[in-house]
């Protein structure tokens, strides 16, 4: 889920509302069209440089667990600080807890997380801004956080920021070399984030945290990494069941489509 957009439909509640008629009201059929509620996607083209970064990434998602070689998840999401004008009504027991539709912005700030999804080990960070300084520190402590590890494989989207070059604006050059040699880059698909598991933490953290009103950097740093850590303490993963042969199964009619010109290959 997109943690962007889910803040932005109901003005940093990050629930989506619905509206239904007062009493006396007309019916509202079970199949009526619903103008007001909208959902956004984002479907990447899949095309033969789709399927093959699919592919790469679910390959690297069905190996076994290697200290040596952990497969780590990153992405960062922006959020927005959002305050109430009216102090909401205290809450009652059995009713639904009551705030007032106004409400105050206080800017935004930037989410980086990342999981180890086999072993449900979690690295989170809160910044003001998302920016080529913030990733390199956040790498920074990826790398501490497996000192044994060989190579770190980092699994990310296409962000400018996504780059080693990062590090060498941030840091003097042998830093730099030294850090980027602690991971093997995998990216996503473009406009695939689905394909990146930090996606289902960041839908948890949404739902058990960030759905609600929060007004300070402050507020939400001691919220946000609080669940983050009692997700660690609990060890909860993340069972990934889309594999490169149900990838197949399912998308077939791409697979073929980008193999048209298969028989004049082989026959050349």
């Amino acid at each position: 889920m997109e943690l962007a957009t889910a803040c932005r439909e109901s003005r940093g509640t990050g629930i989506l509302r619905t509206h239904f008629p007062h009493r006396g009201g007309t019916g509202v059929e079970k199949n009526e069209l619903k103008p007001h509620l909208k959902r956004t996607w984002c479907i990447g083209t899949l095309d033969s440089r789709f399927l093959a970064r699919m592919e790469q990434i679910l390959g690297l998602y069905a190996l076994p667990y290697d200290p040596l070689y952990p497969v780590v998840c990153f992405d960062e999401r922006p959020c927005f600080l959002i305050g109430d004008k009216v102090e909401p009504l205290a809450l009652q027991t059995g009713k639904v807890r009551k705030e007032h539709y106004a409400y105050e912005k206080f800017g935004s700030c930037a989410l980086l997380a990342a999981i180890e999804p086999l072993t449900g080990k979690r690295l989170a960070q809160v910044h003001p801004q998302r920016a080529k300084r913030e990733y390199t520190l956040f790498c920074q402590a990826l790398a501490n956080m497996f000192p044994d590890a060989i190579q770190i494989r980092l699994v990310q989207d296409n962000l400018n920021t996504h780059d080693t070059s990062a590090f060498y604006e941030n840091l003097p050059a042998d830093e730099a070399l030294a850090l980027a040699e602690r991971f093997e880059f995998h990216f996503t698909p473009k406009s695939a984030s689905w394909l990146n598991m930090i996606e289902i933490e960041f839908s948890a953290l949404a739902r058990q945290c960030l759905h609600r009103r929060i007004p300070t950097v402050t507020q939400l740093e001691h919220e946000f990494l609080a669940l983050v850590h009692e997700r660690e303490a609990k060890h909860i993963k993340i069972n990934w069941q889309f594999s490169i042969q149900s990838a197949r199964t399912k998308l077939n009619s791409h697979y073929t489509a980008i193999q048209i010109d298969n028989k004049k290959f082989a026959e050349s």
